[in-house]
């Protein structure tokens, strides 16, 4: 089964709605930094190329750019996270306050580095390594306190609940215990998650894995519309939640939700960078439910969202009015 595409009219209607929704993210925050530069041999010292440095760029990511692309979009953003005591600290919040997104959500950790993810690229976007700046244990007492403590303070206001997961210890049980509390039927809790804490999401209201995750959660593969029907069912038994949106990179998306179930069909002409998709796609799910979307609804403008994102290197926002053209793009087809 396929889902039926979103009207332009529905779209413009909901998508209007969203300028100020109140919003509370909690996760795993990281700075990305891009080191690009030319290659124009192989080094003598070892078989690695010699990039010869251009320019270097800082951008947000993790639950850090799921805030943005939610502010982009118009809400009104919370943020909870946790930070170190270090210069990376003071660069990520000076681009929140550049995206307009409060920083007083965000704990001090002086025992642990802000994450922070360090790519070499040639200016053709070719990736040549990685370095990862992390501490990924689980946060504990005080720190682990405070930030249980912010998820309600943040969150009593907040429309929608969205839990960014990188596995960097921010999501413990105990605060995912405070947002399933605060979570309901007027107060989705939506989860981008990985696999180890599939257990802690007990109570959400929709989670997002990607193919990989939920082959590797389900232990099925997925080839078919079929075979992503079973996943999906299995998955929101296994995490205990109401629903599952399955992300299937080109092969588009499958919702798995007692009210609908179907395929979304992918809405990306070229591939530039995967990088930050998910962000975008669990953003425009939690606005669109906000909105007043039914998940069918907001499944299919996650979709489109996802396939703007997908076009750009690195993370990736997208505007309302570049999401609402891509719908009547695609509707005038």
């Amino acid at each position: 089964m396929i889902l039926p595409p979103i009207e332009t009219a529905r779209a413009r209607e909901l998508i209007a709605r969203l300028d100020g929704v109140p919003v509370l993210v909690v996760g795993d925050v990281m700075l990305d930094r891009f080191i690009v530069g030319h290659v124009t041999r192989i080094s003598p010292e070892a078989p690695v190329p010699v990039v010869r440095f251009h320019s270097e760029q800082h951008r947000l990511g993790g639950a850090a750019n799921v805030a943005r692309n939610l502010a982009t979009l118009g809400a009104r953003v919370s943020l909870v996270g946790v930070v170190g005591r270090d210069p990376v600290a003071e660069r990520l919040r000076e681009r929140l306050d550049a995206a307009g997104i409060a920083t007083d959500g965000l704990t001090e950790d002086p025992a642990r580095p802000t994450v922070e993810k360090v790519r070499v690229v040639t200016e053709r976007n070719q990736q040549v390594a990685r370095i990862d700046y992390e501490d990924d244990t689980d946060i504990a007492g005080v720190v682990e306190r405070r930030v249980a403590d912010d998820v309600d303070r943040f969150g009593a206001g907040a429309r929608v609940l969205v839990v960014s997961d990188y596995l960097k210890g921010t999501i413990t049980r105990r605060v995912m215990h405070r947002l399933v509390g605060l979570a309901g039927a007027e107060r989705p809790l939506l989860v981008d998650p990985k696999v180890p804490h599939l257990d802690r999401y007990s109570g959400a209201t929709l989670v997002t894995p990607n193919h990989h995750e939920a082959e590797v959660a389900t232990r099925l593969r997925i080839r078919t519309d079929a075979d992503a029907r079973e996943a999906g069912l299995e998955l929101r038994r296994a995490a205990g939640c109401t629903a599952a949106l399955i992300t299937r990179g080109e092969q588009g998306m499958w919702l798995s939700a007692p009210e609908a179930e179907g395929a979304v069909r992918a809405a990306a002409r070229e591939v530039a960078d995967v990088t930050g998709a998910g962000d975008t796609v669990v953003a425009l799910l939690a606005l669109g439910l906000a909105a007043g979307a039914t998940m069918a609804e907001a499944a299919v403008l996650a979709n489109h969202a996802a396939g703007i994102a997908v076009g750009r290197f690195g993370a990736a926002t997208v505007t309302r009015e570049e999401l609402l053209t891509a719908i009547q793009t695609k509707g005038d087809r």
